[in-house]
């Protein structure tokens, strides 16, 4: 699944190439790509709007069009969002297509939305009343990369939790955005074992942790994301991330620890998840 890193990438291609473009018809497919609501509605909803700005909270993609109606857009396990030039042919599995206008600086163009797997989701929906079709985003724990994530929220976050760091990670209740490539990633860096208990870290871990949740992340991003060889993602140009080149513990099981050069990476499951962490640097 993409995550934080992958969506924020997404989220700035939008910026450069779709914004304050007039989305001048919609098409649409699949109709579980549109389940919480209709093929209709989406196609009522984006006709003839501008997306005016993008906002992302961890995985949740957010645009706002200029008919003060929003859209949210989940790549789940497999979406991709790619804006090309009009003509282009289409691949399979694209589920709705936005036609955008022409400008000073584009060619007409569509932007997709294509998702092999089809759980991903667009939906059209009142940016004042996100309980009616986006109810979970008011369960969301805070961005790691929004302005106010601290230290000290961090603390909060995890006070009294008995899970596990890993399995604390990944649930979105506690810091949206994170998953398992990226908590993988950020233990390791953070020198602290997945198997850890949450609640029991003392503050100068806890900073640790949150240096190293910051740190890790705003890398992945300035890299594209990760793309890997068993998922579809791809920034909206069609470009792959490269961010998995750095992955020091993800994917590495029984291949040498590139930073103590002393063990090998070890596998095992938490929260139902794959889990890869040295033994030697994580403790």
């Amino acid at each position: 699944m993409p995550e934080l890193p992958e969506v924020e990438t997404v989220r700035r291609g939008i910026d450069r190439v779709a914004l304050n473009r007039r989305i001048t018809r919609v098409e649409v497919g699949r109709e579980r790509t549109v389940r919480r609501t209709s093929r209709e509605e989406l196609i009522d909803g984006l006709s003839g709007a501008r997306i005016v700005a993008t906002r992302r909270h961890g995985k949740y993609l957010l645009c706002d069009l200029d008919t003060g109606y929003a859209v949210m857009i989940h790549l789940r396990m497999s979406g991709r969002v790619l804006v090309v030039e009009s003509g282009t042919p289409r691949p399979p599995h694209t589920h709705v297509v936005a036609h955008l206008e022409a400008t000073t600086e584009f060619a007409p163009g569509e932007l997709w939305f294509v998702d092999p797997r089809t759980f991903g989701e667009v939906v059209v929906f009142d940016p004042e009343h996100p309980e009616v079709l986006v109810p979970e985003l008011a369960r969301l724990g805070p961005d790691p990369l929004a302005p106010g994530f601290t230290a000290g929220v961090l603390v909060e976050r995890l006070r009294g939790k008995r899970t596990n760091l890993k399995a604390t990670l990944l649930d979105q209740g506690v810091v949206a955005g994170i998953g398992n490539i990226y908590a993988d990633e950020i233990l390791h860096r953070a020198k602290l074992s997945p198997h850890r208990t949450a609640g029991s870290l003392r503050m100068a871990t806890v900073e640790r942790l949150h240096e190293s949740i910051v740190a890790v992340l705003e890398r992945a991003v300035e890299a594209g994301g990760s793309t890997l060889t068993d998922t579809q993602y791809v920034d909206v140009e069609g470009n792959e991330g490269w961010f998995q080149l750095e992955h020091r513990v993800y994917g590495r099981a029984g291949e040498e620890c590139l930073t103590c050069r002393r063990a090998r990476i070890s596998r095992t499951t938490l929260a139902g998840r794959t889990t890869c962490y040295c033994g030697v640097c994580q403790r």
